[in-house]
């Protein structure tokens, strides 16, 4: 037995080894939700196979029975709430939130069918009646997962991936009670609590309350029931020249980068752009990195470290907030949501109370983006309209790179 396992383990271990180092950095959030699901499917199969061999279901305690069905429904909401997460990550699945008129009827009739077979299978009957209602329960959770997955928009997938590791900890923990085994209990508490905690962080980061966002709702807290407001202007766009020119006559410069950065996988010229221009510039250049930039929690962090960026010239939304009244440029790379001024200008936007770095502030603005698109929430930015803004279009990379080669020149490097 222990040989079978050993090598079962061995051969897991060969394949995530084989995945892990052919994942991309921008396809680490689906690759995490995908991973998610094995933890579930693991605790539901164990359960369901704990229960099918016992001689019989009364020789089994309270506690007994309690886990073999916690960590059944647990596993079956992981499984199929991290394979939606996958699926919407991974652009397999719209990411737009999937609204059904009767949503929350469906989410509580299927909670109560749960609720109903774990009764049953509490109530030690025969072990044919006790596998039909275990298999019950496995099927509504995982519906259940897939509908309440499913029904929560893109914009909220970083905090549906912490929710899910969460999920998975509890799960673990559940088999350790069933399994009688205190490693795996003390494990799955310390994902489970240390998944919950980051939930909390990334929910304050964006102002909204962890029950609607796992029920599907939209806005924030502050969100007020009116229309949010409609912007007028023209954004105007600069060159790479123009942009040039600014850095090298800036003293201070701060970089909020976004998702877009990931990619692009324009990290490499920029840190080479940020190495010119504090080497042989003497420039202060920093980096704001907000709590939710990108599609998980610490993307844009591993991605600038992946890089060779400095780690003391990344600071977190609290640390630099308030520093962008004294900047002369502010460069945001593929960052949209994170730095929309809307957040805290229209108390009816659907970001309204979000924390945002204040890029706005700065003396001169420069937002390198694709297209005019609005963000991943669908909320249009004001930032690009007000007058201290110029867009800078086109790829990241391409364009990092130029400015990187462009700010070397003008130092004759």
């Amino acid at each position: 037995g222990t040989m079978s396992a050993a090598g079962m383990m061995g051969l897991g271990g060969a394949i995530g080894h084989y995945i892990g180092h052919r994942v991309e950095p921008t396809s680490l959030p689906q690759t995490v939700a995908a991973f998610h699901s094995l933890v579930g499917i693991a605790a539901s199969a164990a359960a369901v196979g704990d229960y099918i061999n016992t001689p019989s279901a009364k020789d089994l305690d309270a506690v007994h029975l309690a886990s073999i069905y916690l960590a059944t429904v647990i596993g079956s909401v992981t499984t199929t709430g991290s394979l939606v997460a996958f699926a919407k990550l991974d652009g397999r699945m719209s990411s737009a939130p999937f609204q059904h008129p009767a949503r929350d009827q469906i989410n509580m009739g299927l909670g109560a069918a749960t609720v109903g077979a774990g009764a049953v299978v509490m109530g030690t009957p025969e072990l044919g009646t006790g596998i039909a209602a275990l298999g019950g329960a496995l099927t509504t959770s995982g519906i259940l997962g897939w509908h309440m997955t499913a029904s929560i928009g893109g914009a909220d997938m970083p905090v549906v991936i912490t929710v899910l590791n969460s999920y998975s900890g509890w799960a673990l923990c559940a088999e350790g009670f069933m399994l009688d085994m205190p490693i795996l209990t003390t494990v799955g508490a310390l994902i489970g609590c240390s998944g919950a905690a980051l939930t909390k962080i990334m929910c304050d980061a964006m102002n909204r309350d962890i029950l609607s966002v796992i029920l599907g709702g939209f806005g924030t807290k502050a969100t007020g029931g009116g229309e949010a407001m409609q912007f007028e202007g023209e954004a105007t766009q600069t060159s790479i020249e123009e942009t040039i020119k600014l850095l090298t006559e800036a003293e201070s410069i701060i970089i909020v980068p976004g998702y877009g950065l990931a990619v692009a996988k324009g990290q490499y010229p920029l840190k080479d752009m940020v190495e010119t221009l504090t080497e042989e510039g003497n420039k202060k250049v920093r980096f704001g990195i907000h709590p939710v930039a990108g599609r998980m929690p610490g993307q844009l962090n591993v991605l600038l470290a992946e890089a060779g960026v400095p780690y003391d010239i990344v600071e977190e939304l609290e640390e630099i907030n308030d520093d962008f009244d004294a900047t002369d440029v502010a460069l945001v790379i593929g960052a949209n949501d994170t730095v929309n001024s809307a957040a805290e200008d229209d108390p009816n936007s659907q970001i309204a109370g979000m924390p945002v770095l204040r890029v706005w502030k700065a003396k001169n603005v420069i937002v390198m983006k694709r297209s005019m698109a609005a963000g991943y929430a669908g909320v249009d930015n004001p930032v690009f309209l007000k007058d201290n803004t110029d867009m800078l279009l086109g790829d990241a990379k391409a364009t990092c790179e130029k400015l990187a080669s462009g700010v070397k020149e003008f130092y004759g490097k």
